[in-house]
């Protein structure tokens, strides 16, 4: 995926084991999710009387120090990574969120975004709660603090009837761990086993990391309590059986080693790659991934066309993000502070570059321009997923419609705007087939325009800083 394309908001994680270091296993948890959010990261934890909460700006590795995980004591843990889609980025909007409700301390780590958080935040402040922040996750969690009913399971549920939108959660209570899916299911979680507990997890490759053993994934609508008794389900009864799971975790969010509705993520992208050679067949040397998003689908495009894979781009997988901006020199030389070329592999081949994505499609000109510098003879652009047409409004920091290329120029437009000799997407029947599950239990939203639940085709994620 060219770098100035969509992110996911947030990765979250929850751990309940007694004897366990549940601080360290939530931070190395959350360090394997450091994909879905580079922005801050937190942990809270609990013993059964008492709450504790550390949360700072950036990365997660630089988040937390020795000190600070060992002052995180208790037998339950949840964590947050995050990437703002509501709420701009700063400490203050730092997850998770910890609060003193009427039902005592609770803390929430979320992953999505409440397309109705305008309202209900307006609401809470009607009836006397005072934000800190600027976030859906801070209104969400104080809907759940002042929520009434005999126990946490109740507590939530009544405060999800109030929700609208897209949410995952990990909640933090001073005795219990919860995990709550939104009725869509748009959002992913998952459960994990360890030895002395249990985990929650937004993909499995967070419970691989720390040697829990994936056990299913959280139904959507259902609640799942953790406490010294066990692990508790509670379903959603009056669930209409909809479900509509972001299709893009399976396009490139989510880590391609991760399990998600039954289907390993690299072998559905290989797949896809499959697919995009079936429907568009061409004649090339060879077969370059845009690493890393491009890399599982460039491997499936090869297998099936036979044309040789080969790493033409190399990238820096220690740029990371930097408040240091480059000087104008290095600013035109664009996409080489993240990716350099190969001369030796390109020259004088006809490539196909297969790529996840372009959304606004601004740097994937200079990617393609780079190719032919380093001697490419033809540059064919593959990508492994349909054209974005139309903005997300659950969780993900797309862009505007305005901003999104395909909404505007057809694909032989986008083809000459990028500057290459061609251009194929994949179809959304080719995409369905090969996750292989009914096209139904996906949002297509970003791709098709139709949205699973009603939005405001104005939102941004600044919203709630104008309220």
């Amino acid at each position: 995926m060219p770098f100035d394309e969509p992110r996911e908001e947030c990765g979250v994680f929850g751990v309940y084991a007694p004897s366990e270091d549940v601080a360290r296993l939530t931070f190395f948890g959350l360090y394997s999710l450091q994909h879905r959010g580079q922005e801050s990261a937190g942990i809270a934890s609990a013993d059964g009387q008492k709450m504790r909460i550390h949360t700072r700006m950036g990365l997660v590795n630089t988040a937390f120090s020795e000190d600070d995980l060992s002052r995180l004591t208790g037998h339950i843990a949840i964590g947050h990574t995050r990437y703002s889609t509501t709420g701009s980025s700063m400490a203050k909007n730092a997850g998770p969120f910890l609060v003193h409700g009427d039902y005592g301390d609770i803390a929430v780590a979320h992953n999505g975004n409440l397309i109705n958080s305008a309202i209900l935040r307006r609401d809470l402040e009607e009836h006397g709660v005072r934000f800190e922040g600027s976030t859906d996750t801070e209104a969400l969690t104080w809907a759940i603090g002042t929520s009434p009913g005999p126990d946490i399971a109740a507590r939530v549920r009544r405060a999800m009837s109030r929700f609208v939108g897209a949410y995952s959660l990990a909640i933090l209570t001073e005795d219990a761990l919860v995990g709550v899916r939104d009725p869509k299911g748009i959002r992913p979680l998952s459960i994990g086993r360890i030895d002395h507990g249990w985990v929650i997890a937004s993909e499995t490759c967070a419970l691989s990391t720390i040697g829990a053993t994936f056990v299913r994934d959280v139904e959507p609508g259902e609640i799942v309590v953790v406490d010294a008794e066990g692990i508790h389900s509670y379903p959603m009864i009056d669930w209409d059986g909809e479900q509509a799971t972001c299709i893009f975790e399976f396009i490139y969010f989510a880590r391609p080693d991760s399990m998600m509705m039954g289907r390993r993520l690299h072998l559905a992208r290989q797949r896809m790659g499959a697919e995009l050679w079936k429907e568009d067949p061409i004649d090339a040397d060879i077969v370059v991934p845009v690493p890393d998003s491009g890399v599982p689908a460039a491997i499936g495009y090869s297998q099936a066309s036979g044309i040789p894979y080969a790493e033409g781009l190399i990238k820096n997988r220690y740029i990371g993000r930097t408040f240091i901006q480059p000087d104008q020199r290095l600013r035109e030389q664009g996409v080489k502070l993240k990716l350099n070329a190969l001369p030796e592999v390109l020259e004088g081949k006809r490539v196909v570059l297969v790529d996840d994505t372009i959304v606004r499609g601004t740097t994937s000109r200079p990617l393609v321009d780079l190719l032919r510098q380093n001697g490419a003879r033809e540059v064919h652009m593959r990508v492994h997923a349909p054209p974005i047409m139309w903005p997300c409004y659950y969780g993900v920091d797309m862009a505007r419609r305005d901003d999104l290329i395909a909404a505007y120029k057809t694909v032989d437009e986008v083809g000459e705007a990028i500057g290459v000799d061609s251009i194929k997407y994949l179809s959304l029947d080719g995409l369905i087939h090969a996750i292989d599950l009914p096209s139904n239990r996906f949002c297509t939203a970003c791709l098709t325009g139709h949205y699973p639940l009603p939005v405001q085709m104005e939102m941004d994620k600044l919203s709630l800083e104008r309220v």
